[in-house]
């Protein structure tokens, strides 16, 4: 016979808080967990697993609807991969686009330090360029 688990070792074994447990059950990413008499709500081995899959997509920056799909699929063994390959291809273009942006960003804050005289705040870069934004060096948005 399986160990249920009750929703403090389930956390403690997924690294997942209990609000979050709780969270992912409303919204339906965890099917409810079956309770006790006394309430008390009770979780199987593959809850666990679950979990950790769901865990770990988060991890990667999957969000909430891609992750539900995801577990759609893994339900369905048999099913080809095209689907999840389609959501982890557009997953790491999103990944791209936000490395992209970050180092936009990441340019022109470091020309705002580079042009900063360390003198007073009348005459700092930094300040000027967050004040007008036609002083930016990219369009970073």
């Amino acid at each position: 016979m399986t160990k249920l688990l009750s929703i403090g070792e389930l956390a403690a074994q997924t690294q997942v808080k209990v609000p979050t447990i709780r969270y992912y059950e409303s919204i339906g990413l965890l099917p409810e967990a079956p309770r006790t008499g006394s309430n008390r709500r009770l979780y199987d081995a593959a809850m666990v697993r679950r979990l950790r899959f769901i865990r770990h997509a988060r991890e990667l920056g999957f969000e909430i609807d891609a992750i539900r799909q995801l577990l759609m699929l893994a339900g369905d063994p048999a099913r080809p991969c095209g689907e999840a390959d389609e959501l982890a291809r557009a997953h790491l273009a999103d990944i791209d686009s936000k490395i992209e942006r970050l180092q936009a960003l990441r340019a022109e804050v470091h020309g705002m330090l580079d042009h900063c005289a360390q003198g007073q705040v009348r005459t700092c870069r930094v300040i000027e360029v967050l004040a007008d934004h036609a002083l930016c060096q990219h369009e970073a948005h």
